[in-house]
C-alpha cells in the first residue's frame, strides 16, 4: 500500500479539537511537516499554548484516526508544536487573578455553596484579596448567604469600557446571576444561554487584582463546567461531599471530570461536609448520621488530600440563611474547622504553584 499525505490529512479531518469544535485541518492545527517513509508516518499538531488541557487526548485521537482510516499497519509518530500568540498574556481572561479555584460537588444538597461561601470569607480573613463567582445559574444562593439579595450591581467605566462592579461584603467581591433575575421565577435557559451569562460575569466585570477567585459551580457535570474549564486557567478544584455512599458515587464522577486527560485540572482535595452531628447540649458527642468517614476513604482511594471534615451543626445552616457564615466566628468549633479548610487550600495551592 502506498500512503500519500492527502490520506493523512483526510484522516485528521475526522478529529475534532474540543476547544472550538472544529476538526484539526479546519482549525489549521496540522503543521506542514507530514513525513512518510513506507509505513512510517510522522506529523506535528499545533497547539495555542503549552498548557492546553486537550493536548494529550487530541494527539492520541490523531494517531488512532490515521491507523483507522489509512492503515492499521502504520507506525505513527505525532509531535506537538506550541505557537503562542505574542499578545497571549494580554488576551488571557482574568490575567490579574493569581489563582482560580472551582468548588464542585457530584450532586446537590451536600452543602457545596455553604463550603464555598465560608472558604471565600476565610481566605479574605487571612488577608487575601478574594472574588467569588456564583456559577449556579439555575439555583444561585450566594446573594442570600451574604445577605445582599436586594443588591443590584451597577456598571462603572474602566479605561473607556463599561464593566459590572461586583458587590463587596466580608472582604469578598461577589457576583451572581441572582442579582439580575427575579428570585421568585425559575430560570428557564438552555445551556448555551447559561454559559454565555457565565462568560459575561467573568469577562465583563471589574474584578481587579485578586489573589483568589472562587467559583461556586453547579452540581454535577455540565456545559457550565466545560465553559469554565475552556475560558479560565483553573489552578485546581475542591470537591465537596457528604459521607453518604450515594453522594460519594457522584463525588467520584466530579473528581474524574477534572482529572480526565481532556481537562487535566489538579484536585486540591476533598471536603467531607456534614461529617457528623453534635448536639449543642452535648458538645463531646458525635452521631454519624450520613455514614462515617466516607469522603476520607474516597480521598485515600483517589490519592488526593482530605482538606477538612465539617460537622453538621445548626449554627452553620442558620448562619448561611441569615447571611452570617460560620467562619465569621473563628473561635467556634465550626469556625475553626472552616478556617482550617481555608488554610489547607492555601497550602495546597502554594505547593502546586511553586
Amino acid at each position: 500500500m502506498t500512503i500519500y499525505p492527502q490520506l493523512i490529512i483526510d484522516a485528521l479531518k475526522t478529529v475534532r479539537y474540543p476547544g472550538n469544535g472544529k476538526n484539526l485541518v479546519e482549525a489549521e492545527m496540522v503543521e506542514d511537516d507530514i513525513r512518510i517513509d513506507g509505513m512510517k508516518v510522522s506529523f506535528s499538531i499545533i497547539f495555542p499554548k503549552a498548557t492546553d488541557p486537550f493536548r494529550k487526548s487530541v494527539m492520541k485521537a490523531a494517531e488512532a484516526a490515521v491507523k483507522l482510516y489509512v492503515s492499521k499497519e502504520c507506525e505513527v509518530t505525532v509531535k506537538e508544536k506550541v505557537v503562542e500568540q505574542p499578545d497571549a498574556e494580554e488576551e488571557r481572561v482574568l490575567k490579574n487573578v493569581k489563582h482560580i479555584i472551582a468548588v464542585s460537588s457530584g450532586k446537590g444538597g451536600v452543602g457545596k455553596s455553604t463550603v464555598t461561601a465560608n472558604l471565600a470569607i476565610g481566605l479574605a480573613k487571612m488577608g487575601h484579596r478574594v472574588g467569588l463567582l456564583d456559577c449556579d445559574i439555575f439555583g444561585p444562593s450566594m446573594p442570600k448567604m451574604f445577605q445582599v439579595e436586594d443588591a443590584r450591581p451597577y456598571a462603572e467605566n474602566v479605561n473607556g469600557k463599561d464593566l459590572i462592579a461586583p458587590i463587596e461584603k466580608y472582604g469578598v467581591k461577589l457576583l451572581s446571576i441572582g442579582f439580575f433575575v427575579d428570585p421568585a421565577q425559575a430560570t428557564l435557559w438552555r445551556g448555551a444561554m447559561a454559559c454565555n451569562a457565565i462568560k459575561q460575569l467573568i469577562e465583563e466585570a471589574n474584578w481587579g487584582e485578586l489573589d483568589y477567585m472562587i467559583l461556586d459551580t453547579p452540581p454535577g457535570t455540565s456545559d457550565i463546567h466545560l465553559t469554565l474549564i475552556q475560558t479560565l486557567q483553573l489552578t485546581g478544584a475542591v470537591i465537596v461531599s457528604t459521607p453518604q455512599e450515594v453522594a460519594l458515587a457522584d463525588a467520584r464522577k466530579g473528581v474524574n471530570m477534572y482529572m480526565n486527560e481532556k481537562v487535566n485540572v489538579p484536585i486540591l482535595g476533598l471536603v467531607e461536609n456534614m461529617a457528623w452531628f453534635t448536639p449543642a447540649q452535648h458538645p463531646d458527642e458525635k452521631y454519624y448520621i450520613f455514614g462515617k468517614e466516607g469522603a476520607k476513604r474516597l480521598a485515600e482511594e483517589l490519592n488526593v488530600p482530605l482538606l477538612g471534615q465539617i460537622p453538621l451543626i445548626q449554627d452553620i445552616c442558620e448562619g448561611c440563611d441569615n447571611g452570617l457564615p460560620a467562619v465569621l466566628d473563628p473561635a467556634s468549633p465550626q469556625g475553626m474547622a472552616l478556617m482550617s479548610l481555608a488554610a489547607k487550600v492555601v497550602t495546597r495551592v502554594d505547593g502546586l504553584t511553586q
